[in-house]
């Protein structure tokens, strides 16, 4: 039987972050990956170049039962922080938007990376180890299916259900209630939205255009993307964590222009809807959105109050989803292990010397662009740094 002063379990961003602040410090730490190899989450983000953090990360840009709990560690390591790491490894990035960070070349250069970083700080890294069974007496230990293993300390980085073709699963929770800590209930984040039945929308599939998207207090001003299921684009999947069933999504379509002018100008000039809109959105989206939403005349005879009415939908046009594609294309898990259970400062359950819990993990959702990995970085160096 092998024992370890901590033993960490989940090979993404948060657990190898943690396993490489430990090992820094002479700790012996072993990292156990269920899957085959470290990071698959990391490898396909960023559309394979991996946005590894924003810049212009705040707690405001989490979502929490309590939206506090994140303040000291997003302090304690910053995306400063991170970016000084990138650059000590010679890999070239740039920024895209909005504070997001991207590497130039390839995802893998950050796996390699954080690999370098574990071997160097003595970090033990084994894949395709399945823990099958955890007990706590004055030690932890893990039964596998490759032999048992005791450590002191257990760090819990399992991540969340989103993307299961990445073998995510929901073994964090179930350890979690093993240990009776309480759970804020998960679902779906970053998520595209689905159509209710058969709508024209559907066949519009692949047309994007600017939006600014609402949805219980907040506003997000991105692209707006039509699947032949539903609505996606940055700015539905960011109003998506915010999303609840039964409620709808408020959009935007004229974004930074003023519609009611727009429409009694070319009402003056007796100019027609769709070839007016379609200055503005793709003209196949013009067509589909006058059929549905606008009343079937010239606008030269529109009253004013239906003029007024027509700008007001241009600029708040609700739309219900039926629901969201689920955890199969969700980018992150709402919800999870419940704050009040864990330090803020250390990642430490109050109720369970010893026990861990980081990353997606915890109930700590970021917003697209770069903030799930900072608190990924910042909670892993934490419990690193204590641990």
């Amino acid at each position: 039987m092998e024992h370890f002063d901590i033993i960490i379990l989940g090979g993404g961003a948060a657990g190898l972050m943690c396993a490489i602040t430990a090992g820094q410090r002479g700790r012996r730490v072993l990292l156990l990956e269920h899957g085959e190899r470290i990071g698959r989450k990391i490898e396909i983000s960023g559309g394979g170049r991996c946005n590894f953090t924003n810049l212009g990360a705040t707690p405001e840009n989490y979502l929490s039962q309590n939206p506090d709990f994140c303040r000291s560690a997003l302090a304690r390591y910053t995306p400063w922080d991170f970016v000084a790491l990138v650059e000590a490894h010679g890999i070239a990035y740039h920024e895209k938007t909005l504070g997001q960070q991207f590497c130039d070349g390839s995802s893998r250069q950050i796996i390699a990376m954080l690999l370098a970083e574990c071997a160097e700080a003595g970090v033990g890294v084994r894949c395709g180890v399945r823990v099958e069974e955890v007990e706590k007496t004055d030690r932890f230990r893990l039964r596998t299916g490759g032999g048992e293993l005791t450590c002191e300390a257990l760090v819990v980085a399992t991540g969340g259900l989103s993307l299961p073709k990445l073998g995510a699963t929901d073994f964090g929770y179930r350890l979690a209630r093993k240990f009776g800590l309480r759970m804020v209930e998960t679902r779906a984040g970053l998520v595209p939205l689905t159509f209710r039945g058969d709508d024209p929308l559907r066949a519009l599939s692949g047309v994007s255009l600017p939006v600014i998207a609402r949805c219980d207090g907040a506003a997000f001003r991105e692209a707006m993307l039509i699947t032949h299921r539903g609505l996606s684009g940055p700015a539905i999947l960011q109003a998506s964590s915010f999303w609840r069933e039964g409620r709808e999504v408020e959009i935007d379509l004229l974004p930074g222009r003023e519609a009611q002018p727009l429409l009694e100008a070319a009402r003056v000039a007796r100019r027609e809807l769709v070839p007016l809109l379609a200055e503005h959105w793709p003209r196949r989206f013009a067509e589909a959105w006058c059929e549905r939403e606008a009343p079937p005349k010239r606008l030269v005879d529109f009253k004013n109050a239906e003029l007024l009415a027509l700008a007001e939908r241009l600029h708040a046009w609700p739309f219900r989803p039926a629901g969201t594609e689920g955890y199969a294309t969700a980018e992150v898990t709402l919800g999870g292990v419940d704050t009040r259970e864990l330090s803020s400062k250390t990642m430490e359950c109050r109720g369970v010397r010893g026990l861990f819990f980081i990353g997606e993990v915890v109930d700590v959702t970021g917003w697209l662009g770069g903030y799930n990995f900072q608190w990924a970085w910042a909670s892993g160096h934490a419990a690193g740094e204590a641990v």
